[in-house]
């Protein structure tokens, strides 16, 4: 359980330590921009086997077993953070950092809701995970990729800030990092035609898809039907 703690704490140190901060832009004028995205693929990759092979060789003990209804939820979750996946990965995200003096991208589809819908699917599929499973060893392991996620929102806001101040000002002003706050704030609108059709049914067959696939594939049913 040691181990894993320790795999844990790297995969975090390297996101979250490193990533957004301002360690990251001394780098980045030490070793140039295309040097920094190779060692810091490098090092995500290493962490990431290092922590998947400590989780999977870790002793466990359970804390809670989610009850039917709660896996009902829970595999409900996963639709939307699928739903938030395929809106990140259908358009460029506006919190990417253009050259210098580009224009800024307004906020269209998905991230009128949040100006962060990688991060937020990542975050839900690791809480889902945390919870529907409920012991030792799965908390560590998916409760990295849940403080991961959460953590490099505002990471991913600060760099922006740093970088482009007049973007992030923009950016800011018509977004939020909580789903709907800039909405309810009435500092956007949600415009459900910029999404369309086409991305939810993806997200639709892949969550079924998914459903069906998970117990052959880590040999767990997530609900009993």
């Amino acid at each position: 359980m040691t181990l894993l703690v320790i795999a844990a704490l790297i995969w975090i140190g390297v996101h979250v330590g490193i990533a957004g901060t301002p360690l990251r832009d001394r780098l980045v004028a030490r070793i140039g921009e295309t040097a920094f995205r190779g060692v810091f693929s490098l090092l995500s990759i290493a962490a990431i086997v290092f922590l998947a092979r400590t989780w999977s060789q870790s002793p466990t003990t359970f804390f809670w077993f989610a009850s039917e209804w709660l896996r009902w939820i829970l595999v409900l979750a996963m639709l939307v953070a699928l739903l938030l996946f395929v809106a990140s990965v259908s358009r460029p995200n506006p919190t990417m950092i253009g050259p210098p003096g580009a224009a800024a991208q307004p906020p269209r589809g998905m991230t009128r809701v949040t100006r962060h819908p990688m991060l937020w699917s990542f975050a839900i599929w690791a809480a889902v995970h945390v919870i529907g499973n409920g012991d030792s060893a799965s908390v560590i392991f998916f409760g990295a990729f849940l403080v991961t996620a959460l953590a490099g929102m505002p990471s991913i806001d600060a760099k922006l800030a740093r970088r482009d101040p007049a973007t992030w000002q923009a950016l800011s002003a018509a977004t939020s990092i909580v789903p709907f706050g800039a909405i309810l704030a009435r500092r956007n609108r949600f415009v459900p035609r910029e999404i369309g059709w086409i991305v939810p049914a993806i997200a639709v067959v892949a969550w079924a898809v998914l459903l069906w696939l998970h117990p052959i594939l880590f040999g767990v049913a997530p609900v009993r039907w």
